[in-house]
Protein backbone atom coordinates (compact mmCIF):
# COMPACT_ATOMS: atom_id res chain seq x y z
CA UNK A 1 0.00 0.00 0.00
CA UNK A 2 1.06 3.99 -0.44
CA UNK A 3 -0.43 6.94 -0.63
CA UNK A 4 -0.54 9.47 -3.29
CA UNK A 5 -1.42 12.97 -3.26
CA UNK A 6 -1.93 15.05 -6.23
CA UNK A 7 -1.59 18.54 -5.44
CA UNK A 8 -3.29 21.61 -7.96
CA UNK A 9 -0.96 24.77 -8.01
CA UNK A 10 -2.36 27.60 -9.63
CA UNK A 11 -1.56 31.08 -9.89
CA UNK A 12 -1.19 33.70 -12.58
CA UNK A 13 1.59 35.53 -14.45
CA UNK A 14 2.91 32.17 -14.67
CA UNK A 15 3.52 32.12 -10.87
CA UNK A 16 2.81 28.25 -10.44
CA UNK A 17 5.89 27.21 -12.66
CA UNK A 18 7.90 29.69 -11.00
CA UNK A 19 7.51 27.78 -7.53
CA UNK A 20 8.24 24.78 -9.35
CA UNK A 21 11.43 26.05 -10.70
CA UNK A 22 12.19 27.39 -7.93
CA UNK A 23 11.41 24.17 -5.41
CA UNK A 24 13.81 22.61 -8.35
CA UNK A 25 16.66 24.59 -7.85
CA UNK A 26 16.57 25.97 -4.19
CA UNK A 27 17.25 21.80 -3.12
CA UNK A 28 14.24 21.60 -1.44
CA UNK A 29 12.49 18.64 -3.77
CA UNK A 30 16.17 16.50 -3.27
CA UNK A 31 15.83 16.63 -0.18
CA UNK A 32 11.89 15.64 0.02
CA UNK A 33 12.85 12.85 -2.50
CA UNK A 34 15.43 11.94 -0.22
CA UNK A 35 13.11 11.28 3.07
CA UNK A 36 12.47 7.75 4.32
CA UNK A 37 9.46 6.73 3.16
CA UNK A 38 9.07 9.42 -0.37
CA UNK A 39 8.09 7.02 -3.11
CA UNK A 40 8.02 10.35 -5.57
CA UNK A 41 8.20 14.02 -5.75
CA UNK A 42 7.32 15.27 -9.32
CA UNK A 43 5.74 18.30 -10.71
CA UNK A 44 3.92 18.15 -14.01
CA UNK A 45 2.14 20.80 -16.32
CA UNK A 46 -0.86 20.18 -17.69
CA UNK A 47 -0.99 20.66 -21.60
CA UNK A 48 -4.12 23.03 -21.64
CA UNK A 49 -3.89 24.99 -18.23
CA UNK A 50 -0.47 27.35 -18.08
CA UNK A 51 -1.42 28.50 -14.97
CA UNK A 52 -1.23 24.98 -12.69
CA UNK A 53 1.08 22.72 -11.66
CA UNK A 54 0.35 19.49 -10.93
CA UNK A 55 2.45 17.86 -8.18
CA UNK A 56 2.18 13.82 -7.99
CA UNK A 57 3.29 13.05 -4.28
CA UNK A 58 3.67 9.50 -2.80
CA UNK A 59 4.54 8.07 0.42
CA UNK A 60 5.07 4.60 1.54
CA UNK A 61 2.62 5.00 4.75
CA UNK A 62 0.73 7.88 6.67
CA UNK A 63 3.55 8.26 9.00
CA UNK A 64 6.05 9.45 6.61
CA UNK A 65 3.82 11.83 5.13
CA UNK A 66 3.25 12.70 8.93
CA UNK A 67 7.04 12.98 9.64
CA UNK A 68 7.21 15.00 6.47
CA UNK A 69 4.59 17.58 7.25
CA UNK A 70 5.97 17.94 10.78
CA UNK A 71 9.47 18.56 8.88
CA UNK A 72 11.26 22.38 8.95
CA UNK A 73 10.49 21.80 4.83
CA UNK A 74 7.14 22.56 5.55
CA UNK A 75 7.98 26.17 6.37
CA UNK A 76 10.19 26.74 3.58
CA UNK A 77 7.37 24.93 1.22
CA UNK A 78 4.32 27.41 2.64
CA UNK A 79 6.53 30.77 2.01
CA UNK A 80 6.95 29.99 -1.56
CA UNK A 81 3.41 29.39 -1.79
CA UNK A 82 2.64 32.64 -0.44
CA UNK A 83 5.95 34.10 -2.53
CA UNK A 84 4.13 32.96 -5.66
CA UNK A 85 0.38 33.29 -4.23
CA UNK A 86 -0.46 30.01 -5.23
CA UNK A 87 -4.31 28.06 -4.51
CA UNK A 88 -4.27 24.61 -4.53
CA UNK A 89 -6.44 21.56 -4.74
CA UNK A 90 -5.56 18.32 -3.21
CA UNK A 91 -6.84 14.47 -4.12
CA UNK A 92 -5.46 11.95 -2.16
CA UNK A 93 -5.34 8.08 -3.50
CA UNK A 94 -4.34 4.87 -1.75
CA UNK A 95 -2.93 2.31 -3.43
CA UNK A 96 -4.85 -0.69 -4.99
CA UNK A 97 -2.65 -4.03 -5.91
CA UNK A 98 -5.30 -6.45 -5.96
CA UNK A 99 -6.14 -6.52 -10.08
CA UNK A 100 -2.55 -5.81 -11.18
CA UNK A 101 -2.80 -8.83 -13.14
CA UNK A 102 -5.92 -7.87 -14.91
CA UNK A 103 -4.77 -4.32 -15.69
CA UNK A 104 -1.20 -5.68 -17.22
CA UNK A 105 -2.88 -7.41 -20.64
CA UNK A 106 -3.89 -3.46 -20.90
CA UNK A 107 -0.67 -1.72 -20.38
CA UNK A 108 2.40 -1.76 -22.83
CA UNK A 109 5.65 -1.84 -21.76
Amino acid sequence: MSITINIYYTGINGNARKFANEMESSGLTKKIREEDGNLRYEYFYPINDDETVLLIDSWKDQKSIDFHHASPMMIEIAKLRDKYDLHMRVERYISDDTNEGIDHQFIRQ
